[in-house]
């Protein structure tokens, strides 16, 4: 996993202290988009034009990561049938404005992303990009699981990836306030939602193909998936529900089974109050804890579900389950939610849920079961 913060042993401890890696933006002027700051990674190559904007970083960010899941899964495509299934909310984008604005080289086919897993893993068996907007690696997830269940892969790379583009952050300026100086989700102050960045893959395996010595960091209970088209950005309630019990129904589990939630948490006027509302519906009031990364990483986009899904398992593994970053007095709509601000708190859940909700009513909602003493850090 790459985000603001760094990789996945970094991020959790990051939202373990309750640091968020919030700063300037790197592209766009921020008087014209409305929006100053954002959750920047800034390891970009040194010798590009221009290091901190080069051309394709999704793309780059997700060929390391892939390239990392399999090593440490100890997944060999030359040996096996592999697929990659990629989710992500806005492709190259970014390419594509800067050979717009500056005439930069651009290819279609870059626009998606199998030239960049197979420039580390050329052997695999095929690559499918999805765009399902901010639940995409969510789908990406699901469909990884049919992939295995169908017969058709031995193994599956699910995984997500997007950066920052100008127009994404003009649209973020047009619904938000310039004032917004990071995401606090679920907090009466909050100002709006702000992007982060990045990139996560991990790698799907049938249970009963697994070698003996090698420990799966966590079991995938199921995967609801949903499109209510109930409004362009507005959430539904009633779809999110729906696409809750879908993934309790398919994970074979009940609502009290649950010990941990990864709220989706976008910090804005309409999500919050109404994850909130259907968390309690789902739960009650004596539901399990809630948390949400947004407020350390931001708005990753199509990497968002998968990133909450490896904090989800981290979280089980270490007993710790990391505060909401921002979140310092809660809105009324989820004042009886078990939401984790402050500190981090102990937790001893092994089923965990994790939301995943974009534009157009497009849902995700993730069931994953803790391996005990699985070791942290096995995909990326």
């Amino acid at each position: 996993m790459t985000t603001c913060l760094g990789d996945l042993d970094a991020t959790f401890r990051a939202l373990l202290e309750g640091r968020s890696g919030v700063g300037p933006l790197r592209c766009g002027d921020p008087e014209k988009l409305n929006v100053r700051n954002g959750y920047v990674i800034t390891d970009a190559e040194p010798d590009a034009p221009h290091p901190a904007d080069s051309p394709r970083l999704a793309a780059r960010w997700l060929a390391r990561t892939v390239a990392d899941a399999l090593a440490d899964a100890g997944v060999d495509p030359a040996r096996r049938r592999v697929a990659v299934v990629v989710g992500t909310g806005l492709r190259e984008l970014r390419a594509v404005e800067q050979w717009y604005a500056d005439g930069a080289e651009l290819r279609l086919a870059q626009l998606h992303f199998a030239e960049a897993v197979r420039s580390v893993a050329p052997e695999v068996t095929e690559v499918h990009t999805l765009a399902n907007a901010c639940a995409a690696s969510g789908y990406a997830l699901a469909l990884a699981a049919d992939l295995l269940e169908l017969g058709e892969a031995d193994a599956v790379v699910a995984a997500g990836c997007d950066t920052m583009t100008e127009s994404m952050l003009a649209m973020i300026g047009r619904v938000g306030t310039a004032t917004a100086d990071m995401v606090r989700p679920f907090d009466a102050d909050r100002d709006g939602v702000l992007l982060g960045e990045g990139a996560v893959a991990v790698v799907l395996e049938r249970a009963d193909e697994l070698r003996d010595e090698r420990r799966p960091l966590a079991l995938l209970r199921g995967v609801g998936v949903g499109c209510d088209a109930h409004h362009e950005t507005a959430p539904d309630p009633t779809g999110i529900v729906a696409t809750i019990r879908d993934a309790h129904d398919r994970a074979g589990v009940t609502p009290d089974e649950i010990g941990l939630v990864v709220a989706h948490g976008t910090s804005t006027a309409l999500n919050d109050p109404t994850e909130a509302a259907a968390l309690l519906e789902t739960f009650g009031a004596d539901g399990p804890v809630v948390t949400g990364i947004k407020g350390a990483v931001g708005h990753t986009s199509g990497g968002a579900a998968l990133m909450s899904l490896l904090i989800a398992v981290a979280a089980m593994d270490a007993g710790l389950v990391p505060p909401v970053v921002g979140l310092r007095m809660p809105i009324a709509e989820a004042e009886k939610l078990g939401l984790v601000y402050g500190e981090a708190v102990p937790t001893r859940a092994r089923l965990a849920q994790v939301n995943a909700f974009g534009f157009g009513g497009v849902n995700a909602v993730t069931i994953v079961e803790a391996c005990v003493g699985a070791p942290l850090g096995g995909p990326s």
